[in-house]
């Protein structure tokens, strides 16, 4: 079985074009996280957190019952793949983490954060569509109708009978991603020291949320990872191409590589851009 988890605005349809190819070959399993698409909003922002994502997460793949999963994450989903393959006993077997790594720096953060501002309410599909173009720019080539397709899925009418749309996500989830001053960034190397499964790190040349010296970071610590420079992109490469496809099936299919032995060593350092 695979499991879907999207980015801090996305929702599980933004994986309706790897889904629909990787379900030639096992089970796919795309989820909303709390406040976005088709899950719940919960009672409080400060509920919206990767420790309880996490949580989530594992009660997701407890229910489903199964001894192995592979894991595809895009951005927050990577995080909270990372934390609970990170776990004694986690059944994600493989992990694929898109766009990003083991520590995310400020200026990462504020980007997310920017792409999360909207308007209270569009006046038509066409300018949902036109706002996702603008801050999923830098998710590289995605074909008209996979826009159009985008945009029928994170829209909902902006109450009963209203003609006009919002996004469809918690507002709350936008006023929460803010960046602490003075601090560096947040760190996941704990996280990323204690995983025992195979890794695939797909990275967007220019992303800013999973910059190059994190990237080389990570391979320093577990040389034994696979990482992926995507051409054209930012944050995050789309998966929304047969070259993207073609990347994940081919870590999926071949079982990924063998059981890493965990260093004990030295925590790593803090890449240079973070000190």
């Amino acid at each position: 079985m695979v499991v879907c988890a999207h980015g801090y605005s996305g929702n599980a349809r933004d994986f309706d074009y790897l889904a629909a190819r990787l379900a030639t070959d096992a089970r796919i399993v795309c989820l909303d996280f709390p406040g976005r698409g088709d899950s719940q909003w919960l009672g409080s922002s400060i509920e919206y957190n990767l420790l309880q994502f996490a949580a989530d997460a594992n009660a997701l793949m407890a229910r489903v019952g199964r001894k192995r999963v592979d894991w595809i994450g895009t951005s927050m989903g990577g995080l909270v793949g990372m934390l609970a393959a990170s776990q004694p006993g986690s059944p994600i077997a493989r992990l694929v983490l898109n766009d990003i790594g083991a520590f995310l720096p400020m200026d990462g953060l504020r980007a997310i954060g920017g792409h999360l501002e909207a308007p209270a309410s569009f006046a038509s599909l066409a300018a949902v569509e036109a706002h996702l173009r603008r801050t999923r720019r830098e998710w590289g080539a995605i074909g008209d109708a996979q826009w159009q397709a985008l945009a029928r899925h994170h829209a909902r009418a902006l109450r009963p009978g209203s003609s006009r749309l919002r996004l469809h996500f918690d507002p709350r989830i936008a006023r929460i991603v803010h960046p602490i001053p003075f601090a560096p960034g947040y760190s996941f190397w704990d996280a990323w020291y204690r995983l025992r499964c195979p890794v695939l790190l797909l990275r967007g040349e220019s992303s800013s949320v999973f910059p190059a010296d994190v990237a080389a970071t990570m391979l320093d610590v577990r040389p034994e990872a696979r990482l992926v420079e995507v051409k054209g992109c930012g944050h995050v490469p789309s998966l929304m191409t047969e070259e993207h496809v073609t990347l994940v099936r081919a870590f999926l299919q071949d079982g990924g590589l063998a059981k890493p032995e965990r260093r004990r060593d030295a925590e790593p350092p803090l890449p240079a851009r973070a000190a």
